[in-house]
């Protein structure tokens, strides 16, 4: 009995405290709901050349390879005209790098090297020091090393064994930061913008709400469904921005979820959310199945000779028809039923998967899917 009194009081604050944590689990870091302006990655590009190949470079008919390798040369005080030049163990390739918000000189990026020829494979290549671009036209890096291709390409007499893109290779660290670069998002007027990823009109509102009273002031107001505008305070403005950030990002918000139903007619994927509403529909399903087997079979009489001049082996057609047709099913939904639930309907008639696409598409077209269909 007194164990039993000891469960009754414990009964409560454990349900209260389930509900927190159930609560709680659907809440997001505002980190995690998007970004803050002006903190974005930087693409660099370059073109350069890739070296010892075997053989397997571009070929002689490629003059802008011949040309890079002549530029090269006289780089070194070796005159050599792109017409002299006979080699086939160079290849003409872009480098693409991502330069992170934040980089410091010195820091180390991952490149890609593609080719831009005729080159049957980069493998065993290495790239040239190669000098990385922004949009803006300034070098921001430098790329250099040994290449991972990943694959391999073999020919001969028209032979041709294969594997993955032999074309496509990665320097991991093979580019030097040269420039440093950091993130502006402190604005003139002493305000940084929030951007959502998913830009939403009551997120934007919940969002605001959440930083005012965490800092007890108003100092978030949402301009639209994607911004929301932060002043930021006196104490943090001149050394502690970081600290307020930190806090920023740190804040949970609970964000509006637009119902969707995305589903795939390649793979026959249905992904959707447990609480997308469909409103009273009935559904009837069935299958028609008809099989056609035609079976030849040899008629072989027991005497054959000249006596019988019209007695001879004949193939004779034998067809069958089979019709087979399953009892339909039938199902209703209520007005309060999810896509969750029909899909278990669904499943109980043997429905497969590509036929509950069709189904759902149907549903839609009723009006009767509370939710967005996406085909993908």
């Amino acid at each position: 009995m007194k164990f039993a009194c000891i469960l009754k009081k414990l009964a409560l604050p454990l349900l209260l405290a389930m509900s927190t944590i159930v609560h709680a689990s659907e809440q997001g870091r505002l980190k995690d709901l998007g970004r803050i302006e002006g903190w974005r990655d930087n693409q660099l590009v370059g073109y350069g050349l890739v070296t010892g190949l075997a053989g397997t470079g571009d070929s002689l008919r490629n003059k802008t390879t011949r040309q890079s390798l002549a530029n090269l040369l006289s780089q070194f005080d070796i005159a050599v005209t792109s017409e002299l030049v006979q080699s086939r163990n160079v290849a003409a390739v872009m480098i693409t790098a991502t330069l992170p918000p934040v980089a410091s000189v010195g820091d180390k990026l991952d490149v890609s090297v593609t080719s831009i020829g005729d080159a049957r494979s980069l493998l065993g290549g290495v790239l040239m020091m190669t000098p990385l671009k922004g949009p803006n036209g300034q070098v921001y890096a430098l790329a250099q090393g040994s290449l991972s291709i990943g694959g391999y390409k073999y020919d001969l007499n028209g032979n041709v064994v294969q594997k993955n893109h032999p074309t496509v290779g990665a320097i991991p660290n093979g580019a030097n930061v040269e420039v440093a670069v950091g993130a502006d998002v402190l604005r003139s007027d002493q305000t940084i913008r929030y951007v959502l990823a998913e830009p939403d009109y009551t997120t934007s509102s919940r969002v605001a709400d959440a930083i005012n009273r965490s800092f007890g002031q108003s100092l978030a107001t949402a301009i639209d469904g994607g911004k929301i505008e932060v002043m930021v305070p006196q104490d943090y403005q001149s050394k502690r921005l970081v600290s307020f950030l930190t806090k920023l990002e740190g804040l949970s918000v609970e964000p509006d979820k637009r119902a969707k139903v995305v589903v795939n007619e390649r793979t026959g994927v249905v992904v959707a959310g447990g609480d997308v509403r469909i409103n009273k529909v009935t559904i009837t399903h069935g299958d028609l199945k008809v099989s056609i087997v035609t079976d030849y079979l040899v008629s072989q009489p027991s005497f054959v000779g000249p006596a019988l001049p019209n007695v001879r082996t004949e193939v004779v057609p034998q067809t069958r028809i089979d019709v087979q047709e399953q009892s339909m099913g039938s199902i209703q939904t209520r007005s309060s039923n999810t896509v969750s639930d029909l899909v278990q309907a669904l499943g109980k008639i043997k429905v497969s998967p590509r036929d509950m696409i069709s189904i759902l598409q149907g549903i839609k077209a009723a009006g009767a899917l509370r939710a967005e269909l996406i085909i993908q």
